[in-house]
């Protein structure tokens, strides 16, 4: 148990260092997850023997749930109103269109069985909407003509259909009776029904309640995620249709607490993918792989010259879509995390087959991460479709276009140089208003007129920093025994990237130079960037 733990533990440790790093790189930051995976199994440094498809299953399906759930969270349908049709048009048809082209693709060029052939197809059908926005966020990079929406809602509601498809697929290379209608309508309506309704519930039960305990909003939606999975799911529906589904509901709704839901849910999710990276690395036989390389190389290269670009034009074209963003679409389909589950519970539905599934899957993800990956940038720059003008963070629900107001205080003291001015003729800057004046017994809302009086109390608004692009701002209280007590800013030790920007001393404020000389009980801003 001790031991699991600090591995556990270790391996978090050491992707939350690795991803700064991976920031950096060109290629998408989970492949290093799934590289650091592979170092410590069976044919890497530490050799670990795992071959455990049932546990990587159930883990991997609990971490995507959470995937599932904040991807509906974040999407922003104000944004995504524009291009809803696209969206829910490729992530419906566009998959069974992508599924059939490869069957075909597998059939007549591999040689493989006819329901195999589209069982594959089927498991690579969905894209990946975490690589491709990790992409773009890290790049900075929006696209024109609402792109960045488009592919967020078709990447981030694509994974039930493409699960529905193998699911089918699965029962029928196992032999089993299977109506077709009845069950593509089972997943969809249990799933659509009890994900709309539970999300429904939830934003009321947030509203109306008052939870009487610490963080017991973020908990309640914590569980509600859990639920909305696993209720459909045993009664036959698409429980990942039904998570994502109560998250959008849920994610579009004015909820109190958000920012911290948004805080939440972005860690879990977060471990979430590093652990099912890690996970899967961990599970693979490096030495299997090539094996399944060329295959795997083939029909990956097919999915993306051939079968998204088809598919994409065949359903876009007509809604009016031009050539570049069918380009830029067919480009960033990316294969990821989903569709390797997708094959580990095709592997324990005991079917045979030709090639080692997961391995083959596994291979394509990984050609699809780093060759598309890699290139979508540049691809997107090439086909003049990067929107310089716009954030693409715009389109989430976590990005705050207007920061919160703060509020702070002012102390007029004897002698204060603001004591008898006007509030129009203060000395302070235009972004911050004086919102009340506490004066003896009076609360006052002033005025331009309102004459500061010796005592008052300023109750000022500006808005709220916000933490962005790799800055952050956070506050360092010096108490006794502090190391830096007593020591000028020249001759105390910051981490690069770190700078002291404001000293709090005493009700006085100080812009700090190099030889300004720090003491106990003062209070540092302090920027990292």
């Amino acid at each position: 148990m001790n031991g699991y733990l600090a591995l556990i533990g270790a391996v978090i440790v050491i992707c939350v260092l690795l991803n700064r790093f991976a920031q950096k790189l060109p290629v998408p930051s989970l492949l290093i997850f799934i590289g650091l995976g592979m170092c410590f199994g069976v044919n890497g440094i530490l050799g670990i023997p795992f071959d455990d498809y049932q546990i990587s299953e159930q883990i991997c399906s609990v971490c995507l749930l959470f995937v599932m759930f904040y991807g509906g969270f974040g999407t922003n349908l104000k944004a995504a109103r524009p291009v809803a049709a696209k969206a829910v048009l490729l992530s419906t048809a566009g998959v069974a269109l992508t599924a059939g082209f490869v069957g075909l693709f597998v059939r007549f060029v591999l040689g493989l069985e006819w329901l195999e052939s589209f069982l594959i197809g089927s498991v690579i059908a969905s894209t990946d909407a975490a690589s491709v926005f990790n992409i773009l966020k890290t790049q900075k990079q929006d696209l024109k003509d609402n792109t960045a929406s488009l592919l967020e809602l078709e990447s981030g509601s694509n994974d039930p259909f493409s699960y529905m498809l193998t699911v089918l697929f699965v029962s029928m290379m196992k032999g089993e009776t299977v109506s077709v209608p009845l069950l593509l309508a089972g997943q969809i309506l249990i799933g659509a029904l009890f994900g709309l309704a539970i999300g429904r519930l939830a934003v009321f039960l947030l509203v109306k309640c008052d939870f009487y305990m610490e963080q017991g909003k973020t908990i309640f939606v914590f569980a509600v995620a859990i639920l909305a999975y696993a209720l459909p799911s045993a009664l036959g529906g698409n429980g990942y249709l039904s998570v994502y589904l109560c998250g959008i509901l849920m994610g579009n709704y004015a909820l109190p607490e958000k920012k911290e839901l948004v805080h939440f849910f972005d860690a879990v999710t977060g471990i979430g993918q590093m652990m099912i990276f890690f996970l899967l690395g961990l599970l693979v036989t490096p030495a299997q792989l090539p094996q399944v390389f060329v295959p795997a190389l083939a029909i990956m290269a097919f999915l993306t010259l051939a079968a998204r670009p088809l598919a994409s034009a065949i359903l876009l074209l007509p809604m009016g879509s031009g050539l570049r963003q069918i380009g830029v679409v067919s480009w960033a389909g990316l294969r990821g995390v989903a569709s390797i589950v997708f094959a580990i519970y095709a592997v324990l539905g005991g079917i045979s087959t030709q090639y080692n599934l997961f391995n083959l899957v596994f291979c394509i993800v990984i050609l699809s991460l780093g060759i598309q990956g890699t290139l979508l940038p540049r691809v997107s720059k090439a086909l003049d479709m990067i929107d310089s003008n716009q954030d693409v963070r715009k389109t989430f629900n976590d990005y705050q276009e207007e920061s919160d107001v703060s509020f702070v205080k002012m102390h007029i003291y004897p002698g204060h140089r603001m004591v008898g001015l006007p509030l129009k003729e203060l000395p302070i800057m235009p972004d911050f208003l004086v919102a009340l004046i506490l004066r003896k017994d009076q609360t006052l809302v002033p005025d331009g007129n309102t004459v500061i009086e010796e005592g008052d109390l300023l109750i000022m608004a500006a808005e709220q920093f916000e933490d962005r692009d790799n800055l952050s701002m956070k506050e360092i209280n010096l108490e006794r025994g502090n190391r830096w007590i007593g020591k000028t800013l020249r001759e105390i030790s910051t981490p690069r990237g770190t700078l002291i920007v404001l000293i709090k001393r005493n009700g006085e404020t100080i812009i700090p130079g190099g030889d300004t000389r720090l003491r106990e009980g003062d209070s540092l801003a302090v920027a990292r960037f």
